[in-house]
This record gives structure tokens, C-alpha cells and sequence, in this order.
């Protein structure tokens, strides 16, 4: 028999490490759970677990991200007809995480992604708090491919509204099982579509944004990226805005969103010092929600916006920064093979992706 790589043993160690890791959860929950028991399961040493996760936490997102990555995939969806129809189907989509009447409490509980006790300090709140707000972008985009003509109207309180009521739902199941009826739910999300929220896309700040730099700077993009959304690789080569974003700077997304002119390329970067804590939250609420969007929404949805979360800043680095961190905001506008524009701190991707043009800061549309 050959002798395994270096590379194929490590996936090997990770794999067992994963699957220990996960029957120690579903017996355990994530509180009781011990990294000694999970190294006895898996036939390993405590440093061998460590060295592939550098933490309970950080071991305990792995198995939530190999949980949704793992899962079945779905045929591509038809367009929903209406909003309503969109956020009903989103809904029932979601709902299916909800825990079986055979499953135990811990069990449960990872099967609802339950990060309660887990995302326990400030420093994590304020990036899950983050990567609430790019859910909704995310989901928001989706709806507001549902208009019938004309510009669409922006959904983004819409989608907080929708995620908000699921989010409560899973947490009562879990501290609560059997109360509620999922379908009752779907119906109300349904619902919510009639609102009048008075959703308008006005950030204060975006009058004193000063304007990019110009330039005209070589691009040499990164290869190896991948599209969160669609799961395509990434060609950065193309004209459109790059977005680099830390952690905690996630909320600037729907900069990159609706600052280009319509059709426009977008790509947001996703970048952070610590991949396997908070890289790994990031995956997977980012992965669990688009799980659910590919149930409900066709894959052209988000032809012009590619997420990428980029753990060795390659795209960070290939802009010109020389570190990143969870509070980085930075962002590009590349045409005709060349950097043409530069943006730093806060609004960084409006000013790159207005550089050259009139400097409006009306509401504009989502680039989808």
C-alpha cells in the first residue's frame, strides 16, 4: 500500500478529529465537551487535535461547517413570484433545521447551529453582530430580485425583520422544543412582506466620504478564490470593485453593493487574524444562510455580487495592504487590467467604486 502524503494524512487526522469532535457533541454539548475525550475517540493525542484546532471553539465551528457543507445538495430554484413567496419559501427552507422529536437536547442543539454559550465575549458578539448584518444584505438582494419591473425597492429591514423572527423561533425551540408550529411561522414571514418599513439606503456618513486615490497600478489577482455564493472560482481579473473587509467591518458590504453603477462586478473579500475562530463563524453563518438562499433563489441571483473569504489574505495582500485585521476597510477599483482607483477606512468601497464619476450619494440599487 503507498505510503500517504503529508497532505493526505493531515486530511486524514483532520477528518477523524471532525468526526470524534462531533459524536463528543451531539453526547455532550458544547460545555461539557472535553478535548482529551475527543482526542481517546479519535485515537490521537491531545497536541495532534490541537494542532489542527486551536481551540474548543474553534473545533466546535469545524463540525458546524462540516455539518452544512456536508449536506445534500438541492436543485437550483425557480424565481419565486413575489416577495411574499420568497420569504415563505426561505422560511420552510430554514425551518427544516429545527430539532426531530428523537433528537436529545445536545443533539439538537448542533443540529440548529446553536452558538449559545459558545460566541460568549464581546470581542466574537461584535463580529457575529457583523455578519448578522451581511445575512441580511445577503437575503435582501435575493427579495428584491423579486420585483416585477422597474428598480426594486431595497428589502434590507425586510430581511433583518424575516431573520430576526426564524433566529427567535430556533432559539425558543431549543430552550423550548415543540412549542410553535413551523408552518404557522412560514406563513407569517409570508406576512411581512405587506409591511411598509420605509426602507431607504441613506448612511450619514457618506457626504463626508473623502474621494479615492487615483491611479494606475499593475493588478496581479490572486488565483484559488472561491465564491461563498455559488461555490465558482473567483477571477479577480475582471473591471469591478474589490472590498476588503475585516470581520467587524462587514456592515460596509452594502457599500460595495450599492455604490457601483448597475451591473457592475463586486467582489467583498473577507478577511481577519484569527480564520479559525472567527474565520470559521464567519463560514458558517455565511455558509448556513446560502444554503438555505440556493433552495429558494436561481443562481443568477447574485451574478454581480462574489463573496470570498480570503483566511491568508491573498486579496488583501495583492491590493497593496500589508496586514489585515477585524477592523480593516479597504477597496479597489480595477479597469482594463490596472488599479485605477484606492479607498481606505471607513467608506472605502464607495469612494473606489464612485472614483471618476460624480461623487452621488442618493439611494441607489442593489448591482444585481
Amino acid at each position: 500500500m503507498a505510503r500517504l502524503t503529508r497532505v493526505q494524512q493531515q486530511a486524514r487526522t483532520r477528518a477523524s478529529v471532525l468526526a470524534a469532535a462531533r459524536r463528543e457533541f451531539v453526547e455532550y454539548g458544547y460545555a461539557s465537551a472535553r478535548v482529551d475525550r475527543i482526542a481517546e475517540r479519535a485515537e490521537l493525542t491531545r497536541g495532534a487535535v490541537y494542532s489542527n484546532f486551536p481551540s474548543k471553539r474553534a473545533l466546535y465551528l469545524s463540525v458546524l461547517v462540516d455539518l452544512v457543507e456536508s449536506a445534500e445538495a438541492v436543485e437550483p430554484a425557480r424565481r419565486p413570484g413575489s416577495v411574499g413567496d420568497a420569504l415563505g419559501a426561505f422560511a420552510r427552507t430554514w425551518s427544516e433545521r429545527l430539532p426531530l422529536a428523537g433528537d436529545t437536547a445536545t443533539g439538537g442543539r448542533l443540529r440548529l447551529r446553536s452558538l449559545v454559550g459558545v460566541i460568549d465575549d464581546e470581542p466574537a458578539r461584535a463580529v457575529l453582530a457583523q455578519v448578522a448584518r451581511l445575512e441580511a444584505l445577503l437575503l435582501a438582494v435575493g427579495l428584491e430580485s423579486c420585483a416585477p419591473d422597474g428598480p426594486a425597492a431595497r428589502r434590507v429591514r425586510l430581511a433583518e425583520l424575516a431573520l430576526t423572527l426564524l433566529g427567535g423561533s430556533g432559539l425558543l425551540a431549543e430552550m423550548a422544543p415543540g412549542f410553535g408550529d413551523p408552518f404557522d411561522r412560514a406563513r407569517a414571514c409570508e406576512h411581512l412582506a405587506g409591511l411598509e418599513l420605509a426602507d431607504t439606503w441613506a448612511p450619514p456618513h457618506l457626504p463626508h466620504i473623502g474621494p479615492a486615490d487615483p491611479c494606475q497600478d499593475a493588478w496581479a489577482p490572486p488565483a484559488g478564490l472561491v465564491d461563498r455564493i455559488t461555490g465558482a472560482p473567483v477571477d479577480l481579473g475582471a473591471d469591478g470593485l474589490v472590498a476588503v473587509l475585516g470581520a467587524r467591518r462587514l456592515a460596509a458590504a452594502e457599500e460595495a453593493v450599492r455604490s457601483p453603477r448597475p451591473g457592475e462586478q463586486v467582489t467583498v473579500v473577507v478577511v481577519t487574524r484569527d480564520p479559525a475562530e472567527t474565520g470559521g463563524l464567519v463560514r458558517l453563518r455565511v455558509g448556513d444562510l446560502v444554503a438555505c438562499l440556493r433552495q429558494v433563489f436561481p443562481p443568477g441571483t447574485w451574478r454581480s455580487l462574489r463573496l470570498v473569504i480570503d483566511d491568508e489574505a491573498a486579496a488583501a495582500s495583492a491590493i497593496g495592504l500589508s496586514g489585515v485585521d477585524d477592523d480593516t476597510e479597504a477597496a479597489v477599483r480595477v479597469r482594463g487590467g490596472a488599479i485605477v482607483a484606492r479607498g481606505h477606512g471607513r467608506g472605502a468601497a464607495h469612494a473606489a467604486a464612485t472614483a471618476g464619476t460624480t461623487h452621488d450619494t442618493r439611494p441607489q440599487e442593489a448591482a444585481t
